[in-house]
């Protein structure tokens, strides 16, 4: 991790409304570079409506949102890489179909790394994605979003769909193949799988901001790893 952090993503008020709804209500966050974030909170606490909004999908109700000091848009698009929670590659394409589209409409795609990483996990690129499994799928999908030289990550249940003795080698992928001046978001309910690996937590529920800090100062201070607090916190 870098020394110099500087601010990578501020939230000023932000909020989401869909019609009388809250999903989020007023959200002040500040997030450094160089830093491996945990986003953390049960089912329907808002973590995938603030990542939506961060990568553009979704718009405010109101509020601020800045990456790299620009609002949302066409410039942030380029760098920030977004793994979502559902698949989204067709099933018709090869894996070097979609390396090929990736080359083509990410400027910092690194394809060599993401053929590496395929030929690591033993996914051959000829292969249609209509024959792999789901967790082979996500594998697939995991390597093109590391694959950008971004700088921002934002992953939304990463090893969800994975079994539990590939989710060493990913967490390790995950680690080895990002810009260390760049971030990485995590919105995972498996945090004892990754808190080996997180540098700060953030934890939200019913779009209400709970916990913002280092995971050493959590484990420090509470005497209890990030999984035990996050299950204290939310009486898991």
């Amino acid at each position: 991790m870098v020394n110099n952090m500087a601010e990578l993503l501020k939230c000023t008020g932000l909020s989401k409304k869909y019609g009388k709804k809250e999903a989020l209500f007023p959200l002040d966050l500040t997030l450094q570079s160089g830093q491996i974030i945990g986003l953390l909170g049960p089912n329907g606490s808002g973590k995938t409506t603030l990542i939506k909004m961060i990568c553009g999908l979704l718009s405010p109700s109101s509020g601020e949102l800045l990456i790299d000091g620009k609002e949302v848009g066409v410039e942030t698009k380029k760098i920030v890489s977004y793994l979502p929670e559902r698949t989204y590659i067709p099933d018709w394409m090869k894996v070097k179909n979609i390396l090929d589209y990736f080359c083509d409409f990410y400027e910092d795609f690194r394809r060599e790394l993401a053929e590496d990483m395929l030929r690591r996990l033993d996914i051959r690129t000829d292969a249609k994605i209509k024959t792999l499994s789901k967790g082979t799928k996500e594998k697939v999908q995991l390597i093109l979003v590391m694959s950008r030289n971004a700088k921002l990550y934002l992953l939304d249940e990463p090893i969800a769909g994975v079994d539990p003795a590939a989710r060493d080698y990913i967490l390790d992928t995950i680690l080895k193949n990002y810009n260390p001046e760049a971030s990485i978001i995590i919105s995972t309910h498996l945090i004892q799988d990754i808190e080996r690996i997180l540098d700060d937590v953030v934890m939200i529920q019913y779009g209400h901001l709970k916990i913002h800090g280092s995971a050493d100062a959590i484990r420090k201070e509470k005497g209890m790893s990030v999984d035990e607090f996050f299950r204290e916190v939310f009486r898991c």
